[in-house]
């Protein structure tokens, strides 16, 4: 007793990848015009969630005056943690400028989710 595969057959069983209602009479590819929408869509959506801009944009929002005695060192999960000189500098910072530099962060990145700043005297 012979048993032969048909050409379909064949190609399932070479090709376990392709989907069981596979017939070996429709295409298989993709146009370029969908992924290209697909990838630069996903592209848009990581450059605007970028938080090493947050991190990179400290000095002009902060101004030139108080960005040598600040320095921004890491945000995540919404909050950005900055290093200041000394504890006046934190009083002050921590109790009359966080709202209006909280707005002005969440003016620069409106796609990224800024909920507090986070002032560490070091």
């Amino acid at each position: 007793m012979s048993f032969t595969l048909s050409p379909v057959n064949l190609v399932r069983k070479l090709n376990s990848r392709l989907p069981k209602s596979y017939d070996g009479t429709q295409i298989t590819t993709r146009s370029i015009n969908d992924l290209l929408c697909n990838a630069l869509s996903q592209i848009d959506v990581n450059y605007h969630q970028r938080t090493d801009l947050v991190l990179a944009a400290w000095p002009d929002i902060i101004g030139p005056q108080l960005a040598s005695m600040t320095q921004a060192m890491s945000f995540s999960d919404g909050f950005l943690v900055v290093k200041v000189k000394n504890s006046t500098l934190h009083s002050l910072l921590s109790q009359h400028d966080k709202p209006r530099i909280v707005k002005l962060l969440r003016q620069r990145f409106p796609t990224v989710e800024i909920k507090n700043i986070v002032f560490r005297i070091g």
